[in-house]
Parts: structure tokens; sequence; C-alpha cells
């Protein structure tokens, strides 16, 4: 009766040590990672595979929970890049999976909310990365191609010529304006900053004692 009691003790014992060696790293915490895949809206689709690792470690009262190099697995969940003057290319990426050293694979439930992209690109509140989109120059270079194409096709041909030289102008214009579409794109070595959405629990691996 007494070795029962005792091995119940202890197991007890076990349990409580665990419980407080597994403390989850807080919604919130934000996680630096250096981007290992190059994603672009021209080149990829929703369901593509990316992965990152971790420049920085999470730290909680003075423990490391998630060293610097663990990898982030996660997937393409939305692309769009617009042909029209109007609107911006967008990728969203999804964070799924931790990895860590040991091949552990902890589900990850977290959002991107900023890169070092670079100037005119942004991250919305929906985690959605937006590359940059046609600027002021790109629409009156537009505009222009058709008036000067209308202005020389009224020179050489009357009223006609004037229909004619706005489709040649507005096309030729078209043309060069699709060669320079933009795109979002992240290329590797970005920086990443995604948020957890809820607590991540760690769970410690128990050392085996031999017997």
């Amino acid at each position: 009766m007494k070795k029962r009691t005792v091995l119940m003790c202890v197991l007890g014992l076990g349990a409580m040590v665990t419980a407080q060696t597994s403390s989850p790293v807080p919604a919130g915490t934000a996680l630096m990672v250096k981007l290992e895949t190059t994603l672009a809206t021209f080149s990829n689709k929703p369901g593509d595979l990316f992965q990152g690792q971790l420049i920085q470690p999470v730290v909680l009262d003075g423990r490391t929970l998630i060293p610097a190099g663990t990898r982030v697995e996660g997937r393409v969940a939305k692309v769009a890049e617009p042909r029209r003057i109007s609107g911006r290319p967008t990728i969203k990426i999804v964070p799924e999976t931790l990895v860590m050293a040991g091949g552990e694979r902890l589900p990850l439930d977290a959002t991107l909310i900023d890169t070092n992209a670079g100037r005119d690109t942004d991250v919305n509140q929906e985690g959605e990365f937006k590359g940059a989109g046609h600027d002021r120059n790109d629409k009156i270079e537009t505009g222009g191609g058709a008036a000067g194409g209308m202005l020389i096709g009224g020179l050489v041909g009357g009223p006609v010529g004037v229909v004619v030289g706005g489709m040649v102008g507005a096309g030729s214009t078209g043309a060069h304006w699709l060669s320079k579409h933009r795109s979002a794109t992240l290329p590797a070595g970005t920086t990443l900053t995604i948020e957890l959405n809820r607590p991540l629990v760690m769970t410690p691996v128990v050392a085996s004692s031999g017997q």
C-alpha cells in the first residue's frame, strides 16, 4: 500500500513539473522570420508552400522557448495581380507549422503583420501583403499615349484619322504599360514579422532515465 502511495506521489510530482515547464508562448507574440522561398504574384498560386526560419529566439521569463533557426512552414492562401491601372497586386501567406530542432512539429496559428520588403508596400489587417500599384506617372503616360495618337491621326487623315490614331496611340501605350505591370514580390531573405493569434503550447521533451 505504501509503495503504491509513493508511486502516485511521484507521478503527481512529475505531472506538476511538466505543467510548470510547458509554459505557452502568449498570443500577440511577434516572431521574426527570414523567408527562404521567393514568393510573387506572377509565379505563385494558392496552395504553394513556403519556408523560413526564426532569426531571433522567443524568450519567456529568461527561458528560450523557441530558439533562433527554428523552421517555419506555411502556404500561399491568396494571389491577385490586377491588370487594370486601379488596384494593387496582393499575396497572402499563412504560417502553419513550427518545426523544432528535434523534428517535433507544432501547429502554428499566426498572421503576417509586417515585412521589410521596401517602400510602397504594406500589410493589411487580414495579413495580405500589398505590392506597389500603378502610380500617377503610369496614368499620365496611358492618357498621353491616346491623346498623342489622336493628334497625329487627325493631322494625317482628318476625323477618321483621329479615331484610328487614338487606337494606335492607346494600343502602343497599353503594350508598354502591360510590359511594366506591377507585381507583389517577397524575395528570399525578406524578414517577415508574424504574430501569434492564440497561445502556442510548447510540449517539452522528457528525457529518459534509462531504466
